[in-house]
């Protein structure tokens, strides 16, 4: 496992990290396998997790607590998120923040997530929405400032709205964020255009969510596809966006090379950006960690599939969770 530094904290962080979303609640999510997973990965080499209390209101925590309880011996990195105090995904700028992320607010979750991880100390809080017109307000920053000198936490970090990275910069600016986590992948490039050299400049690291893009990068969905209206992919792949999706996937698939496989390839065009400190893909069974895992060893994609796999980007505007 290839190791990035995650920005001025100065973490060496695995760079396929562990997406825990999966685990809170999607269909055919099994806690046993969940856990067997969890184990396999830290064997592989993963040293960072991103979970958040909203995966299950706590459910995916406490799975990781177990996780961090059977490894005491290895040094874990642990990310979560406060949900936001209205549970409206994404932030916009109609809600004050006051709503949203007030500061007592932000200690009180820090706490109950300090619980259900059964830890003394946070690697990376993380605010779970964001709009950019919150970036001056005293609260959240004091919150961060707080629960750093209380050693609750080590690092701050705000996951931006799908689709919108540069709504982040001005909080940036701040000096108080430490990490950014976005949807990057072969798709949602658009993190490229500004995020990524702001984050450059000022040493702030980027998780690199939805590699697959939930799911459709494995190359394994159909157009006939359906989900539980309890599983939030059911309002994310609606029929006319999973056609849509699924014919750009063909024509991704035209570009893998022989002996590769399009997750693969999804995961590989990531950690060929320097900035990306570790992508975080869902793996909640077993071949999953080890497909994934397995992409970590230096290999190069080369310059003529890299221009190729530019062509695929797909600037999308419909900002969902």
């Amino acid at each position: 496992m290839q190791t990035r530094r995650f920005g001025r904290l100065g973490w060496q962080v695995s760079e396929i990290g562990y997406g825990m979303w999966g685990m809170g609640g999607w269909s055919g999510s099994d806690d046993a396998e969940s856990l067997a997973s969890l184990d396999q990965s830290v064997a592989a080499g993963v040293n960072f997790f991103d979970t958040a209390y909203a995966y299950g209101d706590g459910h995916s925590e406490q799975l990781l607590a177990q996780t961090l309880r059977a490894h005491a011996d290895r040094t874990l990195y642990v990310a979560t998120k406060v949900p936001p105090k209205n549970r409206k995904w994404p932030g916009t700028a109609a809600t004050p923040v006051a709503e949203v992320f007030p500061y007592d607010y932000i200690v009180e979750m820090t706490e109950k997530s300090l619980q259900n991880l059964g830890v003394e100390r946070i690697h990376l809080q993380q605010l779970h929405v964001w709009d950019d017109t919150w970036a001056a307000d005293e609260g959240w920053q004091r919150a961060a400032e707080d629960l750093k000198k209380a050693g609750k936490i080590e690092g701050f970090g705000i996951s931006v709205n799908r689709w919108e990275p540069a709504n982040v910069l001005q909080a940036l600016e701040t000096g108080k964020v430490d990490a950014v986590q976005v949807v990057y992948n072969l798709f949602d490039q658009n993190p490229e255009d500004a995020l990524f050299p702001a984050a450059q400049r000022l040493d702030v690291a980027i998780i690199a969510r939805v590699p697959f893009d939930e799911g459709s990068l494995t190359g394994k969905m159909t157009r006939d596809m359906t989900f539980p209206k309890t599983d939030w992919r059911s309002l994310y792949f609606t029929p006319d966006n999973l056609r849509e999706t699924l014919d750009r996937v063909d024509r991704i698939a035209a570009d893998v090379p022989a002996g590769m496989t399009l997750p693969e390839l999804a995961l590989r065009f990531i950690l060929e950006n320097p900035v990306v400190s570790t992508a975080i893909p869902g793996m909640r069974k077993a071949p999953h960690v080890a497909q994934n895992t397995a992409v970590s060893d230096g290999r190069r994609l080369g310059e003529g599939l890299m221009a190729a796999l530019r062509a695929h980007r797909w600037d999308r505007t419909h900002v969902i969770p």
